[in-house]
């Protein structure tokens, strides 16, 4: 900057002398003196110093130009690799977050087919146990005995008990004798609910089907009659599963709720969390969502639901840890 500033007042000053040489008054040729002579070199080497400082001003102009429009060209092209590798980590994001959501889908998928083989297993158990137990039975039943049985009959002139009533004709009671109380009519009992695992594995079944209506109240039955089973958080859980399906997200969030605070200890309380905080998003209360998909990763941060649960947040481009 300094050099351009000293190069301008140079030509300033040579442009203003050669000005007033040009503006001095013609004298004859006679009169030319030795100084004259010397001045004018001067001025003609002063012109051509100015004639030069302007080529090179000219070269320096030049040449900063192409390095202007040679950095103006790498900024496009760095931007345009910035977008391209832009466009590449989204799409990489995008298959990622399909990846996971295709492997969360087939762990749900196993723990429901896990769920069905444990109802099995445990239907097959309680088969085993009543077929025991009718064992069991039978062999208690069965003589031990080796002796004739006792075929004598009765004494002909054995009598009556004194407490049996008189006998009138065709073997009636008389009409004298007191009769005791008639006994009443049975009344039938309420039908028994069906056994939890029969109940629960018919309605995962109608599930796995597609009979969503159905297995709705089919979970409900369990959750209804055996509130304290272990199956009935699995119960509630399908219960919020079918809701989210049918875009009823406040009833899911319900179901939700039922097997975090209900079922503590229950195996599908990561996947309650995780699908409780997606349905709060679905309702666009963000802020209620992300606070439930962060308590997921605080409380199993080595789940699959978990790791999801990331990549949720880093879409929305929302860090897991709250900032202070």
């Amino acid at each position: 900057m300094f050099k351009a500033f000293t190069t301008k007042r140079y030509l300033a000053a040579a442009t203003a002398v050669c000005a007033a040489v040009l503006a001095l008054p013609a004298t004859p040729a006679f009169a030319v003196s030795k100084e004259m002579v010397q001045l004018q070199t001067q001025v003609q080497q002063l012109q051509d110093a100015v004639a030069r400082l302007q080529q090179s001003n000219d070269e320096r102009m030049g040449v900063m130009k192409d390095l202007i429009q040679q950095s103006a060209d790498s900024v496009n092209r760095l931007s345009t690799n910035v977008d391209a590798l832009q466009k590449q980590l989204g799409t990489r994001q995008e298959t990622q977050n399909g990846k996971l959501d295709q492997v969360s889908g087939q762990i749900q998928s196993l723990n429901d087919s896990l769920d069905e083989v444990k109802a099995r297993l445990s239907r097959l158990e309680k088969i085993m146990q009543d077929v025991q137990s009718q064992q069991q039975s039978i062999n208690a039943n069965m003589p031990t005995g080796t002796g004739t049985p006792d075929n004598t009959a009765p004494p002909a002139n054995t009598l009556p008990p004194a407490s049996a009533a008189p006998l009138g004709k065709k073997g009636k009671p008389s009409a004298g004798t007191p009769m005791s109380a008639a006994p009443m009519p049975a009344v039938p009992a309420a039908p028994a609910a069906p056994p939890v695992d029969d109940l629960y594995k018919t309605a995962l079944g109608d599930y796995m089907g597609a009979k969503y209506q159905l297995a709705a109240s089919e979970f409900s039955d369990v959750v209804r009659y055996y509130p304290e089973h272990s199956l009935a958080g699995n119960a509630s859980y399908y219960q919020g599963e079918i809701a989210y399906r049918a875009g009823r997200y406040q009833d899911a969030i319900k179901d939700y709720d039922r097997v975090i605070e209900q079922y503590p200890d229950n195996n599908k309380v990561p996947v309650s969390h995780l699908h409780k905080g997606q349905a709060l998003i679905a309702l666009k209360q963000n802020e209620a969502g992300i606070r439930e998909l962060r308590a997921l990763i605080q409380r199993f941060p080595n789940s699959p639901e978990a790791m999801q649960a990331r990549s949720k947040l880093s879409g929305m481009g929302v860090t897991v840890t709250p900032k202070r």
